[in-house]
Parts: C-alpha cells; structure tokens; sequence
C-alpha cells in the first residue's frame, strides 16, 4: 500500500498534513512547526500494511519513498519537498504566498 501525505503552510506554527489512501483521507492534523513535524507525525500514524508515501507539499509531488527512507532521512526528504515545490512555482512564476 502507497499512502499520500499532503503538506500545507509555509511559517513555523502553521503547517498541517494529512494522510489518505486512493482519495478517502486516514487521519490530519495541523499547528505543527515545519514539514519535518510533519512527516514525523504522519509516519508515526501509519498503519502497518503502508509500504511506501507519495509526499506532496503545497500541492506538487516531491517524491515517493519507502517509509524507511523517509523515516531515516526525513529532514532530506522534508528539504527536498520544499525546494521540489520552490523550483515548480518558479519556473511557472507564481507567488502562492500565504
């Protein structure tokens, strides 16, 4: 199973997450300080039949990646993540400042 955890927010304090497998959310939550928070707590959630995570932050895909790799290198992945969707909204020249 492949589940997807989306990112949102930009300032510490104000980033949330969700979980969902095939578009039926699992389980959120918001107020966390920065996306590694993130990740962190959306792992520690995941049932054992999850294999893998498909990240998306502010809604572009960064990555999918066995929850191992995101488990050891979650700082990596949560950075990747935030420069994945800097590039994106750059080459398109958008500002989706909040």
């Amino acid at each position: 199973m492949i589940a997807r955890i989306d990112i949102e927010g930009r300032r510490p304090g104000l980033f949330e997450y969700s979980v969902s497998y095939e578009a039926e959310e699992l389980y959120a939550d918001a107020g966390l300080g920065s996306v590694v928070e993130c990740l962190v707590a959306a792992i520690e959630g995941m049932p054992p039949e999850v294999a893998a995570a498909q990240i998306w932050y502010r809604g572009i895909v960064s990555g999918t990646y066995p929850l191992e790799v995101v488990g050891l290198n979650v700082e990596q992945v949560a950075q990747h993540a935030v420069n994945t969707t800097a590039a994106i909204d750059e080459v398109l020249g958008e500002d989706r400042a909040e």
